[in-house]
């Protein structure tokens, strides 16, 4: 297993491989379709960013509401496909890590490996788990939209594994 904190290094990126276990700590943003959509609207008519990508992943996940004394209820991730018509712009502006479940579109692994991104896979069905690698949970834009609303996680010990690498290999486990 590979650790990665985030913020990340450049060359942390480039050195993890397809079909790898990776553990992420650090911050971790959270953005569904309705984020990406707005986030490409952004980047179209030339406004500020809410968060810098650089160094920085983003986390396709359905949250549900905290019970008492925790940050965040279930954590599982969500389909990254729902994202893939607005992925290829925001990796070529400076998004290189994401983490959801699924495929991606070829435009998308196009894009992972021409900007030497990473597409992790976090497991599907463990969203107790992933609530459990949270340590604070805050909406910093959007938060009209609910659930599909911009967060900013704090993460322990979240683990995925690769299944797109810098390189563009897939993973075919």
């Amino acid at each position: 297993m590979r650790r990665l904190v985030l913020p990340y290094e450049e060359e942390a990126l480039e050195s993890i491989e397809s079909g790898e276990g990776v553990i992420l700590s650090g911050v971790l943003y959270v953005g569904r379709d309705q984020v990406h959509k707005r986030l490409s609207s952004i980047i179209s008519e030339g406004g500020p960013l809410p968060f810098d990508f650089s160094g920085n992943g983003i986390y396709y996940m359905g949250p549900s509401p905290a019970p008492p004394g925790f940050p965040l209820g279930a954590a599982g991730p969500t389909t990254s496909m729902r994202m893939d018509p607005f992925s290829p712009l925001l990796i070529s502006k400076g998004l290189r890590l994401m983490v959801g479940k699924g495929p991606r579109s070829k435009a998308v692994q196009d894009a992972i490996r021409e900007y030497k991104g990473l597409y992790l896979q976090a497991y599907g069905g463990c969203g107790a788990l992933y609530s459990s690698c949270i340590r604070k949970a805050e909406t910093i834009a959007y938060p009209e939209l609910g659930p599909e609303a911009l967060l900013r996680l704090e993460i322990e010990d979240f683990p995925a594994f690769c299944m797109i690498d810098s390189r563009g290999r897939l993973y075919n486990g």
